[in-house]
């Protein structure tokens, strides 16, 4: 049966990251994508000019739609935006009968803030209890718990708050560390810590989206939480290091690398 894997995001014009980058990376898996948008951007490179928001009724009908018909074996959601968004997702995510891959993307890659304040109450309380993984980088667990999310000890601490708040498993990304470009996985009560060197790169648009993307499809190939992650740190730690080196500012990373 060929896998199938359904994203939940926003547009990026520029392809490098939201839907655009998630498909790439379900391709280069040799998953089948499906998206849903949820909202669209003005944007490159550069800068993020303007967002535009879908009405919560039509992503809930696209949601319907795709899952109805081709039904997936691993769904992610990225940029979802606004609370009304988000309770329309999860409306729908309480009947999923696959892995949900929760990406809790607040601010895009030039610093344009994409979730409104009031929504994080409506992620935490609404989305996150049918998570099977959220994938939050530093400043992201310290605005979903409150809590100082600046070392290892800090990573451990909110990922077991995430899960305390209903997510199954929860990878806590550290690209924000001074020293070094750690991830912690808590996942099945145990923590897995990845280590990594940092890739001193310009190019790293998208590098969120694009690693929940090759999770979700290792999920939706039968891959364990641990395995999925760590197959797909390797595929974006090799993305960056041959990012096609686009645009004029922040360019996106190679979504073309091999799959190991």
């Amino acid at each position: 049966m060929t896998p199938v894997a359904l994203t939940i995001a926003g547009s990026d014009p520029s392809g490098g990251a939201g839907i655009q980058a998630d498909l790439k990376t379900f391709h280069q898996h040799g998953v089948y994508g499906e998206s849903v948008v949820t909202l669209l951007t003005v944007q490159n490179t550069r800068t993020v000019a303007g967002i535009e928001f879908v009405a919560p009724t039509f992503v809930g009908a696209q949601i319907d739609a795709v899952v109805s018909d081709i039904p997936p074996h691993a769904a992610k959601t990225g940029a979802l935006g606004r609370a009304d968004i988000i309770e329309a997702v999860a409306e729908r995510a309480r009947a999923f009968r696959f892995p949900l891959v929760v990406d809790p993307v607040m601010v895009s890659k030039h610093g344009l803030p994409l979730l409104a304040d009031d929504a994080v109450d409506a992620l935490v309380g609404r989305l996150l209890p049918h998570a099977a993984l959220v994938t939050p980088n530093l400043p992201e667990a310290a605005r979903l718990t409150g809590l100082p999310v600046e070392d290892a000890a800090g990573m451990e601490r909110a990922a077991r708050a995430i899960h305390a708040m209903g997510a199954r498993a929860v990878l806590v990304k550290g690209g924000h560390l001074a020293e070094s470009a750690m991830d912690l996985l808590l996942a099945d009560g145990r923590v897995t810590v990845f280590p990594g060197e940092r890739i001193e790169s310009t190019h790293t648009h998208g590098t969120g989206c694009t690693l929940a993307a090759a999770i979700t499809a290792r999920l939706a190939r039968g891959d364990s939480p641990v395995e999925a992650v760590a197959g797909a740190r390797r595929f974006v730690r090799e993305a960056i290091a041959t990012a096609p080196r686009l645009g004029g500012g922040c360019g996106p990373v190679n979504h073309f690398a091999p799959i190991a």
